[in-house]
């Protein structure tokens, strides 16, 4: 009977003990489904998640901030700089799926010194070269499911990021259009100003006319003064927004200190929506915390193959020779293989596993209520809507209604009829509802970026191709 060779053996052995093993895997993710409805309560079309949504507004100079936002802010080269590491981690967590090679070279020689103060060599040199390899079986699945784990994670940060580009157009908009509407603001408590000294000009004819009383000038020079008390606070305002929109831009505070548009534009047509479960693709964060969801369950299959056993094959090449030139024909090569077993860890592999299970609960939490999260934003944004556009059309017409009666009193009140508190009443009402019309159109906007924000959409893929520049 022929003799088999021990490295035969030895390799039928791994081969069998490998092939035997079952990789561990995910288990099944509940889905989180179910409970979308079918279609919002507002009627809406396909959803067009390329859309650029800003640009609706028309406005060059918003499209230029956005784009400088895009290019310029730190926020993104923050999670530019964690995709990079969590990319980093993902090659490490893999690397393990292939063998190891080092190298190493040596040469060394003997000297000493006898009694009469000679040097001399004791020992030839000796030169030795030398490789090495190890190879762990992933006979479990562990170093693959720690790889696809480390994957997922970087999914993740990619969603990160696209989902901060969402936010950060978003917050680019709502303070351009709270700079408009704090100019707007201001322009008109001028407007105001004007007209109350008209109006005190009048009372001061009558009063030096004897023909009414000095509080009647009181009264109008008080509405002089709190008017005049307003427009610095909405000064300091539109000074704060702007040094605001100059950070998100990443620039330093006061960098932008107006914009050039002085009326809010008008309302863009509704942004098609489409179903809510198109939330599921086209909204960054939820897909993040999808993404989180799969490497946790990838880390719990991990943490299970660990508690199972290990080889590990391991193999050396030795070259070594008195003479450089023939350091290749002396040779010694070993190959060895192990297999370890975990027996008693202090339970230290299962609470690893329970871990991993509770973070795999976790994040199933966060992604229902991410996806809770996104209806109830696109829910509250679109109701919101019809809301506030029923609200500015009937408070405009309550200003025209103040309107007429600021006539009727103040004629009344040039005819002798009636005394000034009237024509102060409908002055007041008047001035305060148009202030009023300015912040509601305001927020009527604000809203509308609210939902293009909700709404999500896949254009972040397309504008972050390169990191931003860090400028100070």
């Amino acid at each position: 009977m022929s003799k088999t060779s021990p490295m035969r053996v030895f390799a039928i052995f791994f081969m069998a003990v490998f092939f035997s093993c079952s990789p561990y895997r995910p288990d099944p993710l509940p889905s989180v489904t179910e409970d979308i409805p079918e279609a919002y309560t507002g009627v809406t079309q396909a959803a067009d998640p390329e859309r650029r949504w800003w640009e609706t507004f028309q406005d060059d100079e918003l499209n230029s901030f956005v784009d400088a936002a895009f290019a310029e802010s730190p926020d993104l080269f923050l999670l530019f700089a964690r995709l990079r590491q969590a990319r980093a981690s993902a090659v490490v967590a893999g690397a393990d799926l292939y063998p190891d090679l080092t190298g190493s070279g040596d040469v060394a020689y003997a000297r000493r010194r006898v009694k009469n103060g000679v040097t001399q060599t004791t020992s030839p040199k000796e030169y030795s070269a030398g490789l090495a390899s190890s190879y762990e079986l992933d006979m479990w699945g562990k170093i693959r499911a720690e790889k696809e784990a480390a994957v997922q994670a970087v999914a993740a940060r990619e969603e990160d990021l696209n989902a901060a580009a969402v936010t950060l157009a978003a917050e680019v908009a709502d303070r351009w259009l709270q700079i408009v509407s704090q100019k707007m603001q201001i322009g008109l408590l001028n407007k105001q100003l004007e007209i109350n000294r008209t109006f005190l000009e009048l009372i001061e004819l009558r009063f030096r006319q004897a023909m009414v009383s000095a509080l009647d000038v009181y009264q109008q020079q008080q509405v002089i003064d709190r008017l005049r008390a307003e427009i610095p606070l909405a000064q300091a305002e539109k000074s704060r927004l702007a040094n605001e929109l100059s950070v998100l831009l990443g620039t330093v505070p006061g960098s932008i200190d107006d914009v050039s548009r002085d009326e809010l534009p008008g309302l863009p047509p509704a942004p098609p929506a489409g179903i809510p479960a198109d939330l599921l693709r086209y909204r960054p964060d939820i897909r993040a915390a999808q993404k989180r969801l799969e490497s946790a369950g990838w880390d719990v299959a991990a943490a299970r193959a660990d508690r199972m056993p290990s080889a590990t094959i391991s193999a050396r090449g030795l070259f070594s020779s008195e003479h450089l030139d023939l350091l290749l024909d002396n040779w010694l090569l070993s190959l060895a293989g192990g297999i370890t077993a975990p027996i008693f860890d202090g339970g230290r592999r299962e609470a690893e596993v329970d871990r991993n299970v509770a973070v795999v609960d976790e994040n199933l939490a966060a992604y229902r209520q991410a996806v809770l999260g996104a209806l109830l934003e696109v829910e509250d944004a679109m109701v919101t809507e019809e809301r506030l556009k029923e609200h500015i059309r009937e408070l405009e017409k309550v200003a025209e209604t103040a309107r007429k009666a600021l006539r009727q009193a103040t004629l009344r009140y040039r005819n002798g009829l009636t005394d000034y508190l009237p024509v102060l009443t409908q002055i007041l009402t008047v001035q305060e509802l148009d202030r009023s019309l300015i912040v509601q159109k305001e927020n009527l906007l604000t809203n509308r970026v609210k939902l293009y924000r909700a709404l999500g959409g896949t254009w972040p893929g397309d504008l972050l191709r390169r990191p931003p520049d860090t400028k100070l």
